[in-house]
């Protein structure tokens, strides 16, 4: 496990989060969720923050888990919250673009996320006498 990596995911999954909870138009206006004039309704915002208060609550719990079981919960949580994105977004959003666009930004993140999880830590070593 790559805790170091683990833990900044999570740590800019919860500003992400965040930003998105707070203004979701950061997440509508790219997803297509718009309307004619292109401004966020409020449909859309309602229908998003839950959607971004996910992704920060998970952020933290990984950038804050302890290393081992905990930590590993975490990022299963957030892998599969990621390939969920991908999933029904790629099914769902308007647009092939955005689409594609929706499914790589997610499957992306995922895959970071599963590498970090399968990763050794690069660099710890631990010395006789010493940690």
């Amino acid at each position: 496990m790559r805790t170091g990596l683990l833990r900044m995911i999570g740590a800019v999954t919860a500003l992400y989060g965040l930003a998105v909870t707070a203004r979701p138009e950061l997440l509508a206006v790219p997803s297509g969720l718009v309307d004619d004039a292109g401004l966020t309704t409020g449909h859309a915002r309602i229908s998003l923050r839950p959607l971004a208060w996910r992704d920060l609550a998970s952020g933290v719990a990984m950038a804050t888990a302890p290393a081992g079981a905990a930590l590993t919960t975490a990022t299963l949580v957030r892998i599969s919250a990621d390939f969920g994105d991908a999933l029904l977004l790629g099914a769902t959003l308007p647009g092939r673009s955005r689409k594609y666009g929706a499914v790589a930004v997610s499957l992306g993140w995922g895959a970071l996320s599963v590498a970090g999880l399968l990763g050794g830590d690069r660099g710890r070593t631990c010395r006789a006498g010493g940690g």
